[in-house]
């Protein structure tokens, strides 16, 4: 296997001749004496920021990777960027669903849509629970216990490959997804949207935003007589507000499964001069629903024929009467900015949360032996099919806060221009967290009878987890020689983890663990005058850990290192950002099964994780919008209790996977105003156990848009896996696994004022 790494990453560098190549290409075009004449491109550039609107499908800021306003090609990391017309073309209704043409992510493995939670894994980790972060704050998650955030209050979904401990603290080695919000902007406008599915779920959302100073402008930016409304003047104080909200509701895809939701978000935004500001939001968010079937699913049955055929991909093997899962979550924060006079500009930023969150039912896992009473079984062990089932009923309680304060300061020394971010950041995580299983009856695969009364659950966890992480970070960005680009940067955290039970129960244990980390980043590149800018780096990381070892000892965190070279590619004739990286990743202290213990995991684990992506996004035109992304990766299991999946790969991660995105609308003729989108993605093989006995086989999916506006008005109509491709999109092991989406069509209608 680590030939393979190594052969992986040679084969993936020679892809990077190309680039190379046209690099020295056009500087020596530079120099010819001949001019060759190109044919017209219209380039839709103009200028963003990095928390702001991106233009068509291509964004040129961020502050994801440095938290301070940047080019994306001077990052010495890889970074993508969703910006809100690829949400919105693509109606892509949960942050997953956003993330489907993204190199170096696999969205939703499990299975369909979660309705309460967004999975995903970055180069071959799982970052669901500790790389999500909303404006550049920890949205860190445990259990049950996890917020969760609908799309359309963002305005942009960044993600930031590899690790990025040095910025953010503990975090996922993959790397992080950055959720962007919609903030008040400096305009009058006004949107509201309705949609409903081929199931017939349905919504409605609207978003609003007002500007007052003096006088308050009208939509158009003039006055009531017609006249051109008066520009504010550098003093006058300005006041900003935006109100946005969803509410949606209706069936799903599998039987009795339904779901309601709704998020209000209202925001303030305070300019009392050009050099402060300051954003005051909340953001209220509930779902109550029956939960999705198509998960927690045996091998045989979904990827392979049991021996009666396939479990329908829309079976449902809950308790309708009983299943229920619903939350409320509460979000309350400030976003702060200064200039000052010395040139010094002070961010702050700080959000509290809060979540309650209560889930019943029983699910599905693997078949049913009557004989012994157990389940987990790959084939049938009755006639009638029977399926084993888990019963479940857990709360979860969380109390979050999240504070991020920094300086940002550019200056010369000498022939070096540095740009200099200093700060400290705290994070507070508590959750009560209570669950209970047993109780529930088997259920036949093929036809399922519910009503049966089932039998009681019984408390097998009742934790207090409280983790809190403070960190100071100090990064230096130098631009020398022309054009080197050295990015320099150091953090330490401190984590404290205390775990409290109320009882003696075996899986609710009273711990507390203390622990320091250091991790540090150095990033070399340069820049070409024609746009393309090849880098090299390394960075460690850290991830903390919840548990203990079967001495009641918790865990240390995660830490490994990460080495990446790209190249990123921002053409001077088409407004487009290509990027190539090749990376490895080493994730040590993995906890692994105890081989003395059966009940306790220990942490001598470590995961290798090679590979090679491709991301390239372009307005080609200021009518035609492309999307492709290629990933390859090669991950090694290098050490673990148990010697004979040494050398194997983890399960559940697609070796290869690609997409490719075009949207064109057309602004003439008979035509005119409508739009048309259709993508392709491929997701390769995965294994199904780390033994690599099994295999869940790859998979191409369409989809397709078509879109007519006129004024202030439009129509949209979006079909996702267009052929209703029956697949599995991943298994956890012989006994989880979870049929994908289901075709989905959306109409939708919007007006703008």
């Amino acid at each position: 296997m680590y030939g393979a790494s190594l052969k992986l990453l040679l084969l993936s560098t020679v892809a990077f001749l190309p680039l190379c190549q046209a690099a020295r290409a056009q500087q020596a075009s530079s120099t010819a004496e001949t001019t060759v004449e190109l044919d017209t491109v219209s380039v839709e550039g103009q200028r963003q920021n990095g928390t702001g609107p991106v233009n068509g499908y291509v964004a040129t800021q961020t502050t994801t990777g440095m938290k301070t306003d940047v080019p994306i090609t001077e990052i010495p990391q890889s970074v993508s960027v969703i910006g809100r017309d690829e949400i919105d073309d693509r109606k892509a209704l949960k942050v997953d669903e956003a993330l489907r043409y993204t190199a170096g992510v696999h969205s939703s493995p499990y299975g369909g849509p979660d309705p309460d939670t967004d999975w995903f894994y970055i180069r071959g980790f799982n970052a669901t629970q500790t790389g999500i972060f909303l404006d550049n704050l920890s949205l860190y998650s445990y259990g049950f216990g996890g917020f969760q955030i609908d799309p359309f209050m963002l305005e942009r979904i960044e993600v930031l490959k590899g690790p990025a401990s040095v910025l953010y603290g503990g975090s996922s080695p993959g790397g992080l997804v950055n959720l962007v919000s919609k903030r008040p902007r400096d305009e009058r406008f006004g949107y509201a949207e309705v949609g409903v599915n081929n199931f017939g779920n349905a919504y409605f959302a609207f978003d609003i935003n007002e500007v007052y100073t003096g006088a308050a402008p009208s939509a158009k930016g003039v006055d009531a007589n017609g006249m051109p409304t008066k520009a504010p003047a550098a003093t006058d104080p300005v006041w900003l507000y935006r109100l946005t909200g969803r509410i949606a509701g209706g069936d799903t895809y599998t039987d009795y499964s339904n779901d309601l939701r709704g998020v209000f978000m209202p925001q303030i935004t305070y300019r009392p001069s050009q050099q402060s500001e300051i954003t005051v939001y909340a953001q209220i968010a509930a779902l109550d629903q029956v939960n999705v079937g198509g998960g927690f699913l045996p091998y045989y049955g979904t990827v392979a024929n049991a021996s009666f055929g396939k479990i329908a991909r829309d079976a449902y093997f809950g308790e309708p009467s009983l299943d229920n899962s619903r939350y409320t979550q509460l979000l309350v924060g400030y976003e702060l900015k200064h200039e000052m006079q010395n040139d010094w500009t002070f961010h702050s930023s700080a959000r509290y949360g809060h979540l309650n969150k209560h889930e019943i039912g029983p699910y599905p896992y693997g078949y049913y032996d009557p004989t012994s009473g157990y389940g987990g079984y790959a084939q049938p062990q009755t006639p009638d099919n029977l399926l084993y089932r888990i019963g479940f009923e857990g709360y979860s309680t969380v109390d979050s806060f999240a504070t991020d304060n920094h300086l940002s300061r550019s200056f010369t020394t000498g022939a070096i221009e540095h740009d200099v971010v200093a700060g400290v950041d705290y994070t507070l995580y508590r959750l009560e967290n209570q669950q209970a299983s047993g109780g529930a009856t088997p259920i036949s695969a093929t036809d399922p009878v519910y009503g049966v009364p089932q039998g009681a659950t019984s408390i097998y966890l009742d934790q207090t987890l409280t983790q809190q992480q403070l960190g100071g970070y100090l990064q230096d960005q130098m631009r020398f020689g022309g054009g080197w680009i050295l990015t320099l940067n150091g953090r330490y955290d401190y984590v404290n983890t205390e775990s409290e039970s109320p009882g003696s129960l075996a899986f609710s244990p009273n711990y507390g663990s203390h622990d320091g980390a250091a991790t540090g980043r150095a990033g070399l590149g340069y820049e070409f005058a024609n746009g393309i800018t090849p880098y090299v780096a390394a960075s460690s990381f850290f991830n903390p850990v919840v548990g203990v070892d079967a001495s009641n000892t918790g865990f240390k965190p995660e830490e490994g290192v990460q080495y990446e070279a790209g190249v990123k590619y921002q053409p001077t004739f088409m407004d487009a950002l290509i990027t190539a990286s090749v990376f490895q990743i080493t994730r040590q202290n993995v906890t692994v099964a105890d081989v003395d213990n059966i009940f306790f995991d220990t942490q001598l684990g470590e995961v290798r994780s090679t590979g090679f992506e491709l991301e390239a996004k372009a307005n080609v035109t200021r009518n035609l919008r492309l999307i492709g992304t290629f990933t390859a990766l090669d991950m090694e299991i290098t050490a673990d209790t148990n010697a004979a999946i040494i050398g194997n790969e983890p399960m559940l991660v697609p070796d290869l996977m690609a997409s490719a995105w075009a949207d064109y609308k057309f602004d003439q003729g008979p035509l005119a105003g409508v739009s048309i989108g259709g993508g392709v993605r491929y997701i390769g093989s995965s294994w199904v156990d780390d033994e690599n006995t099994l295999e869940v086989p790859s998979v191409t999916l369409f989809d397709a848009a078509i879109r007519y506006e006129r004024d202030s008005w439009g129509v949209a109509l979006n079909v996702n896996n267009i052929f209703d491709k029956v697949y599995v999109s991943g298994c956890q092991g012989i006994s989880g696994c979870g049929y994908g989406d289901s075709r989905t069509i959306t109409v939708s209608a919007h007006y703008k004022w």
